[in-house]
């Protein structure tokens, strides 16, 4: 039977996801994969409570919630994709010498469809010695809404992941001021499972790891041209050209995980911006919701 994986949403940092599926590494890993649409996080979320779907891709952050939430939630992340923050802080005009601590002299517009990229970037802020609060902030657009008014000047800085950084930068209308994935490891996407899937279907999820594994080395060595193409009909509204432009500065910023293996580092700094931030109410152990034990047999094999 078909592991039935679900994506988040849609989103090119999501990448290796699409191209495990349209390269036929989970094939040759041995394992057959369906994969079914999302229309939002907390959709996928409840698919695979509900056991509509077997796997997910997501954030260990809603994992942690949900364990912060429910003690006795199931779910668990046990294999890395996304090993660092793929967005971006972008400004109209270049700012060679910029720093996180000037954000408190321009207005700036974060994120406002998923809660991850705000909440890390307020512990880069307090590490800055910044208050988030001091910040003129606008929280309540969407991302292609923000690429706009920066582009018309309404606002002097957004937060962005990518194609919207490329198309700025590209166009002359953006620059890049701030790469969040310099901050480190930070556990940023994994696949997530159930517990009751992890250990009774783990020969076929060690299979879909192992092909995880393949493309991410895949990635880390193809032109990114050739990536590009083959993910094409996964990312139809985003020219080729621009698409490779993105998977390089991604590429160069160390964003996709080397091997399948979460780690710790990466864990420790995400749960800590998130108790800085207040989003959860007491500490989340690793193990509660992180299994590595298949992973790690796949990355030593």
């Amino acid at each position: 039977m078909a592991i039935r994986l679900s994506e988040n949403f849609r989103a090119l940092f999501y990448a290796p996801f699409y191209a495990a599926v349209r390269t036929g590494a989970f094939e040759r890993a041995g394992v057959e994969v369906d994969l079914r649409r999302s229309p939002d996080p907390a959709s996928a979320a409840r698919a695979l409570r509900t056991g509509e779907v077997d796997v997910m891709w997501g954030g260990p952050l809603r994992v942690m919630m949900l364990r912060d939430a429910e003690p006795a939630s199931d779910l668990v992340c046990f294999c890395d994709v996304v090993a660092r923050d793929p967005f971006f802080i972008v400004g109209a005009r270049p700012w060679p010498g910029f720093g996180l601590a000037d954000l408190r002299t321009v207005r700036f517009a974060s994120v406002s469809e998923v809660p991850t990229p705000w909440i890390c970037l307020q512990g880069d802020l307090r590490r800055a010695g910044l208050d988030p609060a001091e910040i003129d902030r606008v929280s309540d657009r969407t991302m292609a809404e923000n690429e706009v008014a920066l582009r018309e000047g309404r606002v002097d800085a957004v937060q962005l992941f990518q194609p919207h950084v490329e198309r700025l930068v590209s166009s002359g209308a953006g620059h890049v001021w701030y790469e969040a994935a310099g901050r480190g490891l930070t556990a940023y996407t994994t696949l997530v499972t159930r517990r009751d899937v992890l250990e009774g279907r783990a020969d076929e999820l060690g299979r879909m790891i192992r092909g995880m594994n393949e493309i991410l080395k895949w990635f880390a060595a193809m032109p990114a041209m050739e990536i590009a193409y083959r993910l094409q009909r996964d990312f139809p509204d985003v020219p080729a050209r621009l698409f490779a432009e993105c998977i390089d500065r991604y590429r160069a910023l160390g964003l996709w995980a080397r091997d399948p293996v979460i780690r710790r580092e990466g864990y420790d700094r995400l749960h800590g911006a998130m108790r800085a931030a207040g989003v959860l109410s007491r500490d989340i152990p690793f193990d509660d919701v992180v299994d590595i034990s298949l992973a790690e047999k796949v990355s030593r094999a």
